[in-house]
């Protein structure tokens, strides 16, 4: 009995410590696949990190494959991240295929503008005001200027007028003159050369100064010499330039609506430009009221040139009555010069000219610009 129980016994031990063994060995394989699983969980997450530092905006799905070159690797699928974005502005784009109309050449506008009237009533006995004349003048831009939309205008021209203290004359002239000069179909420009101070004053300086700033604005080719006060009472009196210079007040009712005298070229005439340099401009030594227009008949004349004039009916005019103004004197010593004019026009014209620019203004239906022409 004791023999079997001690046999029993050993069996149970060894039973025993097989049970233990396999234990052992499974808590041992056990413990060797969890730490061989935390090392691969550790290389993989360095591997991301290692990945993302390099390529901090790549995303890793399906839809999003990383780029090794992004200069050459395929287009994204999805919205594009940050840096492709950057990429794709740097990469050059195919130029936009763009259906532009051919541009219209312009023809060039008739030697008669289509839109004259003829015959216009002028009255100055109703005031007008700026803003008015520029809500009726909705085409004339800044500064005064002025081309035809629907043709080439036949000529650049640029009106000068010399000025000081006559800005209700202005008004009216503005109200006028615009109108016709659009419907005459001009590519013009309107300057009103204001002399400064209370120095006497110089008309044909002015018209001097006028010129030359004119064309630093722009390459005009005739130039309308106006009195500020000479209103045109017929449109088919064009402000322009002719094979000859031109006489525009041919009939002016201060004289009765005629000619006071065949060698007169005052008021409102019109040169090319090789015409005025051909004379040397106009002279600037006449101080105060008168002479200057004689001086230039006399210029013409002895270059050879002969004044054109529009009929008496096309070439009527209205003058704005008015005071003679101060420090606008008869020039006592024009006759004189008129005297001289053959022997002063070399040296005394636009090859002479000095003058100071005090101020430039643009305003919308002309461009002011004053000016210190000195003194005699």
């Amino acid at each position: 009995m004791a023999a079997d129980s001690a046999a029993s016994f050993g069996l149970l031990h060894r039973v025993c410590k097989l049970v233990v063994l396999l234990c052992l060995l499974h808590i041992s394989v056990t413990v060797v696949f969890y730490v061989r699983s935390l090392d691969i969980r550790f290389a993989f997450v360095q591997n991301q990190q290692s990945h993302n530092i390099t390529q901090p905006n790549q995303v890793l799905t399906n839809d999003f494959p990383s780029r090794t070159d992004p200069k050459g690797a395929e287009s994204y699928k999805g919205a594009p991240t940050e840096v492709q974005q950057r990429d794709q502005e740097d990469e050059p784009k195919p130029p936009e295929q763009k259906t532009e109309e051919p541009v219209k050449k312009l023809e060039k506008c008739p030697e008669t503008s289509p839109l004259l009237v003829g015959p216009l009533r002028v009255d100055f006995n109703t005031p007008v005001d700026l803003e008015q004349i520029k809500k009726e003048n909705p085409a004339v831009r800044h500064g005064g200027r002025f081309r035809p939309r629907d043709c080439k205008a036949q000529q650049k021209v640029a009106i000068i007028i010399p000025f000081r203290k006559r800005d209700e004359h202005l008004r009216y002239w503005l109200y006028y003159l615009h109108p016709i000069l659009q419907r005459q179909q001009l590519d013009y420009g309107v300057y009103v050369i204001n002399q400064d101070g209370d120095e006497i004053f110089n008309r044909a300086k002015l018209l001097n100064v006028g010129y030359v700033e004119a064309l630093k604005e722009y390459d005009y080719e005739c130039f309308v010499f106006s009195d500020v006060d000479l209103i045109p009472m017929d449109d088919r009196n064009t402000y322009k330039c002719f094979s000859q210079p031109r006489h525009l007040s041919v009939s002016m009712d201060k004289f009765g609506f005629r000619l006071p005298y065949n060698q007169y070229f005052g008021g409102v005439s019109s040169m090319s430009k090789d015409q005025y340099l051909k004379i040397n401009g106009f002279p600037n030594n006449y101080w105060g009221w008168g002479g200057e227009d004689d001086d230039i008949y006399n210029r013409l004349a002895s270059k050879g040139m002969s004044i054109s004039r529009p009929s008496g009916e096309q070439g009527k005019c209205r003058m704005i009555r008015h005071q003679r103004d101060k420090k606008n004197e008869p020039n006592p010593q024009r006759f004189d010069r008129i005297a001289h004019t053959r022997q002063t026009m070399a040296k005394d014209g636009i090859n002479s000219l000095s003058y100071e620019v005090v101020k430039i203004e643009k305003f919308d239906l002309f461009t002011k610009i004053t000016v210190d022409v000195g003194k005699p």
